[in-house]
């Protein structure tokens, strides 16, 4: 038997209990020690028959002395009881319908009982604790007495006998290959990793709990951010095409921009253009928050690209994304001479002809013999036919919405068809989400990072509100008078259709009622993701050019539509939407000097979702905001990357364990200074090898 034994062999028990732990994806012994409890119940607390008190949380040892199974006086149930006693006193147990305890204990034996004692007319009593029977030859309990691991689990599968198949499991865990060098454990104050992972299903103190987490949660950044590490040292041995910095041209481009760039844009375009000017690719995450013209900063570097005579790909999440870029870029380029396309699912369009659509064979043909300077698109541009003439720069818009193959298909495509081959593209990935510096740095450690924290001057704040059921007509009572200032809203719903599990407000039935009862005398249009595109892009026309005042819409407006007259954002059961997606949301108004307002309605009370409303109501930007919704769901959920299997790596680690991601970028900083390809340290490669194998990574 050995680590990579199945847990099927361990005994007869495990045999029987393996095709359960087959279905949490344990197979191996290995796989059950990297199993982690995501709680413990803490019965620690060993106390004598004479010292329990009422309420407290506490695990007594005794000997059972009466043992007795009867039907209550009602007749409603079965009751085991039992006296234990110890050298101080003796207590009354009971459990209720746990009629099979007369079975398994007996007279004499000597058990642990966990749980809280309740004070009755006859004194103190034991109501239905877990209990363990003490083993004369073995003192080690795994259901009382200590600090109770406690595991996600399946159906038919209980704690007890996942902890009985752990016990049997941990000896194997002295075996498990420690693979951080001595020196990092020194340095870092971890402990040895066989040690960390006995502790964390039967941790004999909190201290040495907090000991086997802190080195596991370390363990698991680590490798993502030595890999991240790799990769930029790899990507910087490959080689991309230089892209020649046209300072005046650049100058005079900027100055004739309709506005003034700000600072933080400035400064992030410069971190760009330096970053095209060198032979080596280019990795970059350009975040910055809704509205703060991350398209504009981009354009810049746009701009030189074209002018260098070379191709650029956008890749957008969504077809009205990818529709609203074209325009955008289209009319930023207006005064030049380079060809623009744009290639959808449903439609390709030069912007030489972008009132009417052009087929798609010519666009794809032209985007192979290099007549397309930069080609706008969704999933569209990774087809197989797609091909490319010297594609030198690639734009990827909310890049945590595509997964990581999608990504890399599109960079590889432009390696393939390159004509001098060999040469990687630059690659600039943008994201509305905000996320926080040293999260970015965890998630995103192979590229590099550019902000742009402000915000336009003109712009005014959006005046954010919960709105209670008694306010619902006064709220509608002032999108009339916003109407009637000629201005427009939007009204999300989260599903499309009604839902009697959820209970959420549906899109196809909050249009109706808007449109036939609330507002007869105004024009209401519907938008989900169903509708076919044709059908979409008609009704956001309409929206954009004001003949649709109220768009009822599910959350696919939530990144790219710029229509800068909506000024009220009406959220409907909003609980439904996380913090980030709320904050994407508001973003669609608030676009132009006009004062937006964002409203929200919630069919919870719940105190979770009153804290979470009550965040997004106060928050001042989406930098904060992210750092509230990590707290409440996590970056899962946050940042759309399951998809990738990322997250599958984080087993006990949150990324917003900022100590621990600090310590380990000092131990990542200090081991490649002295050896960049880690051609000293063979276990912690090995292991940065195994773990791409277990990640899809790009």
């Amino acid at each position: 038997m050995n680590l990579d034994s199945k847990i099927k062999d361990i005994n007869k028990i495990a045999a029987e209990v393996a095709p359960k732990m087959k279905k949490l994806g344990l197979e191996t012994i290995n796989d059950l020690l990297f199993y982690f409890p995501f709680r413990y119940d803490d019965y620690s607390n060993l106390l004598k028959i004479k010292d329990m008190e009422p309420n407290v949380l506490l695990t007594v040892a005794g000997k059972i002395e009466l043992l007795n199974a009867r039907r209550s006086f009602h007749r409603k149930m079965l009751v085991t009881e039992a006296i234990i006693t110890d050298e101080t006193g003796s207590i009354k147990v009971i459990w209720f319908n746990q009629s099979y305890l007369a079975k398994i204990l007996t007279v004499g034996t000597d058990v642990y009982l966990s749980g809280k004692a309740v004070l009755t007319e006859s004194g103190l009593e034991l109501h239905n604790p877990t209990f363990e029977k003490v083993n004369k030859y073995d003192n080690f309990t795994m259901h009382t007495g200590r600090l109770v691991p406690i595991y996600a689990s399946t159906e038919k599968l209980s704690q007890r006998q996942i902890r009985f198949l752990m016990k049997r499991a941990l000896p194997w865990a002295a075996y498990i290959p420690d693979w951080l060098d001595d020196n990092i454990k020194k340095s870092a104050g971890l402990i040895n990793l066989a040690a960390a992972v006995q502790q964390i299903h039967f941790p004999s103190s909190f201290e040495k709990l907090e000991q086997a987490r802190e080195r596991l949660k370390f363990d698991e950044i680590f490798l993502i951010q030595a890999r991240a590490q790799l990769a930029k040292i790899e990507l910087a041995k490959s080689r991309a095409k230089q892209i020649v910095f046209q300072e005046k041209a650049t100058q005079k481009f900027v100055k004739d921009l309709p506005f003034v760039l700000m600072p933080a844009q400035k400064k992030a375009a410069w971190e760009i253009i330096k970053d095209l000017g060198r032979l080596r690719p280019m990795n970059r995450l350009l975040e910055g928050d809704v509205g703060s013209g991350k398209t504009i900063t981009a354009g810049v570097a746009l701009y030189n690209v074209l002018l260098n005579g070379f191709q650029a790909a956008y890749m957008a999440p969504t077809e009205i994304l990818a529709q609203q870029q074209f325009i955008a870029l289209s009319k930023i380029f207006a005064k030049y001479d380079f060809k623009i396309a744009l290639l959808t699912a449903s439609e390709a369009r030069l912007n030489t002809s972008a009132a009417t659509e052009v087929d798609k064979k010519k666009i794809i043909k032209m985007t192979k013999d290099g007549k397309i300077d930069l080609i706008i698109g969704t999933h569209a541009l990774i087809q197989d036919k797609i091909g490319f003439h010297n594609l030198v720069l690639v734009i990827v818009d909310e890049q945590h919405r595509f997964g990581v193959k999608q990504r890399k298909i599109l960079r590889d495509k432009a390696v393939e068809n390159d004509a001098e081959k060999g040469f990687y593209p630059h690659f600039l990935s943008m994201t509305a989400t905000p996320i926080p510096r040293s999260l970015a740095l965890t998630l995103y450690g192979d590229l590099d990072l550019s902000v742009i924290d402000e915000m336009p001057k003109n712009r005014k704040a959006i005046i954010s509100k919960v709105i209670e059921p008694h306010e619902r007509k006064g709220a509608y009572d002032f999108i009339r008078s916003e109407i009637a200032k000629n201005h427009q809203v939007f009204v999300v719903c989260p599903l499309i259709d009604p839902s009697d599990v959820l209970g959420s407000k549906a899109v196809k039935e909050e249009f109706e009622r808007l449109d036939k009862e609330v507002f007869r005398e105004i024009k209401v249009g519907l938008l989900h993701g169903r509708l076919k595109s044709a059908v979409k892009e008609k009704i956001m026309r309409e929206f954009v050019e004001n003949k649709i005042k109220i768009l009822v819409s599910t959350s696919v407006v939530e990144v790219g539509i710029d229509v800068p007259n909506a000024t009220i954002m009406m959220i409907e059961s909003a609980e439904r939407f996380g913090l980030a997606q709320l904050h994407q949301l508001r973003g669609r108004v608030g676009r132009a000097e006009h004062q937006s307002y964002c409203f929200l309605f919630t069919e919870s009370d719940a105190e979770n979702t009153v804290k979470r409303m009550q965040a997004f109501v106060t928050a001042k930007n989406g930098f904060e905001l992210a750092e509230k919704d990590l707290e409440f769901r996590g970056p899962g959920e946050v940042y759309g990357m399951h998809q990738a299997g990322f997250f599958d790596s984080l087993k006990i680690a949150k990324l917003t364990d900022w100590l621990v991601i600090k310590k380990v970028k000092e131990q990542i900083e200090q081991l490649f200074k002295v050896d960049a390809d880690l051609a000293k340290h063979v276990a912690i490669k090995n292991r940065i090898a195994r773990f791409e194998s277990e990640i899809h990574w790009e």
